[in-house]
């Protein structure tokens, strides 16, 4: 969600709260039997939706800068592969071995799929992409292996450069693998996140919008269509910022 319908989600909430301290205002004429109307009730709603309107900002600031972390650490890959293949040719490697090697250093210097953008707001949704750019990261991931099966069958490849040595690449695919899950489980937590707080305050019966809108019609019943304590509240306007 952006930045802007994130303010509407805590727009809604102070609403609520605006309300609730209208209600609490008309002391005991305010007793409604039905027990989600009740002041208590009210400000656990607001309380729950208030705490999970605080945990999809921090997801989602959790998944960005998880983004940012795999987006660091794939950065250098593809001039990466281009020096081990340039290794691999100065050992006593056959054609064909340099050949298979090549083939995957095709295939991650690739540009089929489009770079993703890497959000900046904490409150930005996970990109809708993901599982397109889910699955190159895995191919990459999968190519820098075959490349290194490759060097580790060339007993001829011993090279004097730490980044270029086998125990150095099998780390970097490692690396590389691990900063890729935490993307895929910041992105779960993220959307998860969000529908405990569109529950909280979009649920059609139980969620902010619903509650308020029987509060008001509770205050009409009790006071009347006409009644100054009416007016103090039918104006506080909800809007459904789900999403």
């Amino acid at each position: 969600m952006s930045s802007v319908s994130e303010t509407g989600h805590a727009k809604n909430i102070a609403n609520l709260q605006e309300l609730i301290a209208f209600a609490t205002g008309y002391g005991a004429t305010y007793n409604p039997t039905k027990t989600a109307l009740k002041l208590p009730q009210l400000n656990a709603l607001v309380s729950a939706s208030q705490t999970s309107l605080a945990d999809v900002i921090a997801k989602n600031t959790t998944y960005n800068n998880n983004v940012n972390d795999r987006q660091i650490a794939f950065s250098n890959l593809k001039p990466l592969a281009t020096r081990l293949i340039n290794a691999l040719q100065t050992t006593d490697a056959t054609t064909e071995k340099i050949a298979d090697a090549k083939s995957f250093n095709k295939k991650i210097q690739g540009t089929r799929s489009k770079a993703s953008t890497t959000p900046t707001d904490p409150n930005t949704p996970t990109p809708i992409t993901i599982s397109t750019s889910q699955q190159s990261y895995d191919q990459q991931i999968q190519h820098l292996a075959g490349i290194i099966s490759v060097l580790q069958s060339e007993t001829s490849y011993a090279p004097n450069e730490i980044d270029l040595k086998i125990v150095t690449l099998t780390a970097k695919q490692t690396d590389l693998s691990t900063k890729n899950i935490a993307v895929a489980t910041a992105h779960v937590n993220a959307s998860n996140a969000r529908i405990s707080r569109d529950t909280n305050l979009y649920a059609p019966t139980t969620g902010i919008l619903a509650i308020a809108a029987e509060v008001k019609k509770y205050i009409k019943s009790v006071y009347g269509a006409s009644s100054p304590q009416f007016a103090q509240v039918k104006g506080i306007d909800f809007t459904n910022k789900r999403r």
